[in-house]
C-alpha cells in the first residue's frame, strides 16, 4: 500500500487510494465535506485510522452505550486508557483488557507480546504502578499443526514480555474450538494499583503547553495495525506481516519507571501510550478531550529508519513509545529525567486554542484537520440485526441427556479435554511470583495479589463460555459475568467492576450485529444486579477467516476486593473430615456444556438458564460465610459440571480423597452445566453456624483415602483413585502437543 511517490489528492479520489485505507466511499465524502477540499495522503491516512472501528467503534457506539459505566466506587469510566475504581484509603485499583487476535493470527509470537505491552502502558500512562497480567485465549483444535503452533508461540510471547519487564502472569483461561482455526483470540489484561492523588489524564490543556514524545524511536512497523485490526482475515493477511510490531520489554521497563517517577512531576499536564495508530490516535484523542488543538512539526520525530514520511511516522505503531503534555518552559526538567534511564524525551510540538490539527514536515504543512473530525466526529453506523435461523431451531429443542455408559471413564475423558485440562504447561512459563505479592497464584478460581502494607488483597480473572453466547448470546452474556463474579467470590473477595473485550464476527452482517446486540443485553443486565460497573474495554470486530464467524467471544475481566488477607479462599480441599455442600439445584442443562461435545460431538440446544438474581443472593451467602470464617474451599460449577468441579478439588497435596452421594439420573447430577452453583467443603464444627448462613445440600465428606468415591443410593458410580484422575487432567495438554510434534 505505501508508495514510493504519494499520489495526490486528485488521484486519491479518482483512483480511489483511500479503499486500500479501509474509508468507503461515503465516508470519504465526509471527509471531504468537513474539510471542505479533497485530502492529501497523510491526510486520508490520519482519518483511515481514527475512523477504523478499533480506534472509532463506530459500529459499536450503539451497543457500548447500554453498559452501566457508573457506581459509587468508580473514579474513572471508559474514555481513558484505562477504568479506575476505588479500594479505600486512598488507593485505587486501575485495569483494562484489549485484544491483539490479528496480529497474532499471522505472527504470534510478536503479535502477543505487543499485546501485553500495549496494555501494560494504557495502565501506566494513568499514573498506575503495573502489578498484574492475566489473558484470555482461543485456539483451533489442538490435533492441527498450525494450531499447536500459534498456541506455543503465543504462550511463548506473552511470557517473554511479562517475565522480562517484571510483571506477574497471575492467570487466565484457554479454550479450544474448531471456530477460531484460523482466528486465534489473543486478549490481554493488567493490573494496577494507584492512589488518588496520582491519578493521570490523557489531555492536552494549557494554550502554549509543548508536546513531548518520550520513549523508543519510530519505525516502520505496525504502519495500518488499527485498519489491519477491523478487516476480516483472509488468504492474503499474511502480506500484512510488516504490519506486526516488534517489542523491547527492556525498554519498555525504563519507560514505566521513568513514568511513573514523571507523574510525581508538577510539570506535566498530560500522558498517553501511543497505542493503535500510533502518534496519531495520541495527539488527536488528548487534544479533542481537552478542547484544544495542536501543532506537530514531525521532523523532530526520533526515528530510527531514514527517509520516513509523514504518513508513515503517524501511522507507525511502533512499541514503548508516549506521548506526554508538559509546562512550557519546563522541558528540560523532563529531558532530564528521561536521561536518567537512557530514554529520549522531545520536544515536537505545542498545544493551541483553535481545535485544529496541524502537522509540518520538512516546511510544509502536511495536514490541517479540525482535531474533533478525527477524534469525535466518526461516523456512527447503526447496523441491521437479525436473528440467525439457528437460534430458533436451538431454542426448540426439548432438553437432551447425552448418553454416557460409565461415569467414571466420562469423567476421566471430561478432564482430558483441551480446555479442562490442566493448563500448567501455559502458566508454568510465566514468571507469576515476581514481585512476591501473588497469594493465590494460576489454576483456583481467582488469582489473588496482595497490597503490600495493607490486609487488602485484589482478586482478579477472566471468563467467557463462547459456547453458551453462540447459542443463546443474552443469556451466554450473563453467564460470562456471573461465571466472573462466582471466580472472585469463591477466591474471597467482593466484585468491584467489570472491563469486557468484546470478540465477534463482521458486524456488516446482520446475524452477527444480533449477536453483539444481545450479548450486550446480556452483559449490562447482570452488570446492574451484579453492581459491577463496566469501567472500559475493548471492540475487536471482523473476527472471521474467509468469511467464517469465529463463536461470539465477549471476555469479562473482573476485579474483586479482599477486605482481609485471612478471607483468602481457594478451591482445594483442606482437611480430612470436612464437610462437602452443595450450592444451587442442577438440572439437565447440557447445551453447549463439555459433555455435549464429547458425547456428540457438537454444540446445539438451549444454553443453561441464568437468574440473575438468584446468582447475586448465593453470591452474596457464599461471601458472607467465608467472611465468617466457617468455609474452607470454594469452587464454582462450570464446564464439566460437579463431577470436574470435585476432581478439581482433590488436586492438592497431600492425599487427601471424598466420599460424595448423588441423587436422580447420574449423568444429570454430574456433569450438567447448571449456572449459579458453588462446590463448599466446611468443618464439622462449623456446620451449624454455615447452615444457618448458606442454603445448601451436604452430599458429602473429605477422607485421606486418595479416592473420589461417588454413590447413586446405593450403587458406586465412580470409583477412583485422585492420582488417576490427576494424571488425565495434567497430562492432556503436554500429550496432544508432544504427540503429534
Amino acid at each position: 500500500m505505501l508508495l514510493t511517490l504519494e499520489p495526490n489528492p486528485e488521484q486519491i479520489k479518482s483512483e480511489k487510494y483511500y479503499q486500500q485505507m479501509g474509508l468507503s466511499d461515503d465516508e470519504f465524502t465526509l471527509i471531504e465535506k468537513i474539510l471542505g477540499r479533497t485530502p492529501n495522503y497523510t491526510e486520508t491516512g490520519l482519518f483511515s485510522v481514527m475512523w477504523s472501528e478499533h480506534c472509532s467503534y463506530k459500529n459499536s457506539k450503539p451497543v457500548l452505550s447500554k453498559f452501566p459505566t457508573k457506581g459509587e466506587k468508580v473514579l474513572q469510566g471508559p474514555g481513558e486508557g484505562a477504568g479506575i475504581v476505588d479500594i479505600g484509603d486512598g488507593q485505587a485499583v486501575v485495569f483494562k483488557i484489549e485484544s491483539h487476535n490479528h496480529p497474532s493470527a499471522i505472527e504470534p509470537y510478536q503479535g502477543a507480546a505487543t499485546g501485553v505491552g500495549g496494555i501494560i502502558r494504557d495502565i501506566f500512562s494513568m499514573g498506575a504502578r503495573p502489578i498484574a497480567l492475566l489473558n484470555s485465549l482461543r485456539f483451533g483444535e489442538l490435533d492441527s499443526a498450525r494450531v499447536r503452533y500459534l498456541f506455543k508461540e503465543v504462550v511463548a510471547g506473552i511470557a517473554g514480555y511479562g517475565n522480562c519487564i517484571g510483571i506477574p502472569t497471575v492467570g487466565g483461561e484457554v479454550q479450544f474450538e474448531d471456530c477460531y482455526e484460523g482466528n486465534p483470540l489473543v486478549n490481554a489484561m493488567c493490573v494496577g494499583l494507584i492512589d488518588h492523588k496520582d491519578i493521570k489524564k490523557g489531555q492536552a490543556h494549557g494554550l502554549g503547553n509543548t508536546v513531548m514524545y518520550v520513549g523508543a524511536k519510530t519505525g516502520r512497523d505496525g504502519i495500518h495495525g488499527a485498519t489491519f485490526a477491523s478487516e476480516e482475515l483472509t488468504e492474503q493477511s499474511d502480506e500484512k506481516r510488516p504490519a506486526v510490531q516488534v517489542g523491547d520489554p527492556f525498554m519498555e521497563k525504563l519507560l514505566l519507571e521513568a513514568c511513573l517517577e514523571l507523574i510525581h512531576c508538577d510539570a506535566l499536564v498530560g500522558i498517553q501510550d501511543m497505542g493503535a495508530a500510533g502518534l496519531t490516535s495520541s495527539s488527536a484523542e488528548m487534544a479533542s478531550k481537552a478542547g484544544m488543538g495542536m501543532e506537530m512539526n514531525l521532523d523532530l520525530v526520533p526515528q530510527r529508519e531514514t527517509g520516513m514520511t509523514a504518513y508513515e511516522m503517524m501511522l507507525s505503531e511502533s512499541q514503548e513509545r508516549m506521548l506526554i503534555v508538559v509546562e512550557k518552559g519546563r522541558e528540560q526538567e523532563i529531558v532530564d529525567l528521561f536521561e536518567k534511564y537512557d530514554l529520549e524525551a522531545v520536544a515536537i510540538g505545542k498545544v493551541t486554542d483553535d481545535k485544529q490539527y496541524r502537522l509540518y514536515h520538512k516546511g510544509e504543512v502536511v495536514a490541517d484537520i479540525p482535531v474533533d473530525a478525527l477524534a469525535e466526529d466518526a461516523p456512527v453506523y447503526h447496523k441491521l440485526s437479525k436473528e440467525p435461523a439457528y437460534f430458533a431451531e436451538f431454542q426448540a429443542m426439548e432438553s437432551e441427556i447425552p448418553q454416557v455408559g460409565n461415569p467414571e471413564e466420562t469423567l476421566l475423558q471430561l478432564l482430558s479435554q483441551p480446555t479442562i485440562a490442566s493448563k500448567e504447561w501455559v502458566y508454568e512459563q510465566y514468571d507469576y511470583m515476581v514481585r512476591t505479592n501473588t497469594v493465590v497464584s494460576p489454576g483456583s478460581d481467582a488469582s489473588v495479589v496482595r497490597i503490600r502494607g495493607t490486609r487488602k488483597a485484589l482478586a482478579m480473572t477472566t471468563d467467557c463460555n463462547s459456547r453458551y453466547v453462540f447459542l443463546d448470546p443474552e443469556t451466554g452474556g450473563k453467564i460470562a459475568v456471573a461465571e466472573a463474579a462466582r471466580n472472585i467470590i469463591c477466591s474471597g473477595a467482593e466484585p468491584l467492576a467489570v472491563t469486557d473485550n468484546l470478540n465477534f464476527g463482521n458486524p456488516e452482517k446482520p446475524e452477527v450485529f444480533w449477536q453483539i446486540e444481545k450479548s450486550a443485553d446480556g452483559i449490562s443486565e447482570a452488570c446492574r444486579v451484579l453492581e459491577t460497573p463496566v469501567i472500559g474495554g475493548n471492540v475487536s470486530l471482523y473476527n472471521e477467516t474467509s468469511g467464517t464467524a469465529i463463536y461470539p467471544t465477549p471476555v469479562i475481566g473482573m476485579v474483586g476486593l479482599v477486605t482481609d488477607l485471612d478471607h483468602i479462599t481457594t478451591q482445594y480441599f483442606k482437611n480430612n473430615g470436612d464437610l462437602i455442600y452443595l450450592v444451587g439445584e442442577t438440572r439437565p442443562e447440557f447445551g453447549g456444556s463439555e459433555l455435549q461435545k464429547l458425547v456428540n460431538g457438537r454444540i446445539y440446544g438451549k444454553a443453561p438458564e441464568l437468574k440473575i438474581e438468584v446468582e447475586k443472593e448465593r453470591q452474596n451467602q457464599v461471601l458472607t460465610a467465608i467472611r465468617a470464617g466457617v468455609i474452607q474451599s470454594a469452587h464454582d460449577l462450570s464446564e464439566g459440571g460437579l463431577g470436574v468441579a470435585l476432581a478439581e478439588s482433590l488436586f492438592t497435596t497431600g492425599n487427601l480423597g471424598a466420599q460424595v452421594q448423588i441423587s436422580g439420573d447420574a449423568t444429570t447430577a454430574l456433569f450438567s452445566e447448571t449456572q449459579s452453583r458453588f462446590l463448599l467443603s466446611v468443618k464439622k464444627e462449623d456446620q451449624s453456624k454455615f447452615e444457618s448462613l448458606v442454603a445448601a445440600t451436604l452430599i458429602g465428606e473429605v477422607n485421606q483415602t486418595g479416592t473420589l468415591s461417588v454413590s447413586n443410593g446405593e450403587s458406586l458410580v465412580i470409583d477412583t483413585t485422585v492420582n488417576q484422575l490427576k494424571d488425565a487432567w495434567k497430562g492432556a495438554i503436554p500429550c496432544l502437543l508432544n504427540s503429534r510434534d
